[in-house]
């Protein structure tokens, strides 16, 4: 049971996590350490988020309109990769034992953190002229590991979808970051639904953070078409960082 206190603490959590991922993609990196905080294991608490933050989704792409508007047919493919993803991603989890995944869950962090830290020299490849075409072995690959990442543990894996759409188009940010807010988004209502029918979820603790996520989400891409990208790119990534450490530290 969650008093009170904890409760809104985890609606708080939630709301930070809806701004997080639909701005930056790092939703968990602000919902997965407040689950851990009230007392929840970290399979359980992993199991937990992934199940509210499916309602990132609906915040999101309510907030995101005009930038989906006419992208229905030409995100079909991907979604379908991303629902095959997902999948594997909640396989691995439920496949492997607790310890391990306590051991791996820092270096993701620290890998999710880097890798956004990095994503202007990823994205530069955009500058260039360099573009992936959406149908070709690299793009699709990398983006089902992304969707696999996004079943298995999420935080960073929206950062990874972003980057390579953001390769294979020459449309705006804000109208390639909603495109990864949906494609996310069937990422995680796939695994969600096998972890709900074959894992425990703390469903109390997954409404708290669901709440606050549909406010966050739908407002982060109000705040993307205006919010500066950098500053917000660098101080995430520090905080991912940190949590990786005292992840790591507690391993020790």
């Amino acid at each position: 049971m969650l008093s009170t206190a904890q409760f809104g603490f985890l609606v708080l959590a939630g709301f930070g996590a809806g701004l997080a991922g639909s701005i930056a993609g790092l939703a968990s990196l602000a919902s997965y350490p407040a689950l851990l905080l009230v007392g929840i294991p970290p399979v359980q608490a992993n199991i937990t988020n992934t199940v509210a933050l499916t309602a990132n989704t609906v915040g999101a792409v309510l907030g995101s309109r005009p930038e989906l508007r006419g992208k229905a047919r030409s995100l079909l493919p991907l979604a379908a990769l991303m629902l095959v993803g997902g999948a594997a991603g909640a396989v691995l989890l439920l496949a492997l034992p607790g310890t391990v995944f306590a051991f791996i869950v820092p270096w993701l962090v620290a890998g999710a953190s880097g890798v956004l830290l990095a994503r202007p020299y990823i994205l530069k490849r955009q500058v260039d002229g360099n573009h992936l075409r959406r149908t070709g072995p690299v793009f699709l690959i990398v983006v089902l590991l992304a969707a696999m990442y996004g079943g298995y543990f999420g935080a960073g894996a929206g950062v990874l979808v972003l980057a390579m759409l953001s390769m294979s188009s020459r449309e705006s940010l804000p109208r390639v970051n909603a495109e990864k807010n949906v494609l996310l988004g069937i990422a995680n209502l796939t695994a969600a639904v096998g972890f709900a029918i074959f894992n425990h979820v703390h469903w109390l603790a997954a409404l708290a953070v669901a709440i606050g996520g549909v406010v966050g989400s739908f407002i982060g891409p109000k705040i993307m078409r205006r919010l500066p990208e950098r500053p917000t790119r660098i101080v995430i990534a520090i905080l991912g960082f940190a949590l990786a450490a005292k992840l790591l530290w507690d391993t020790v």
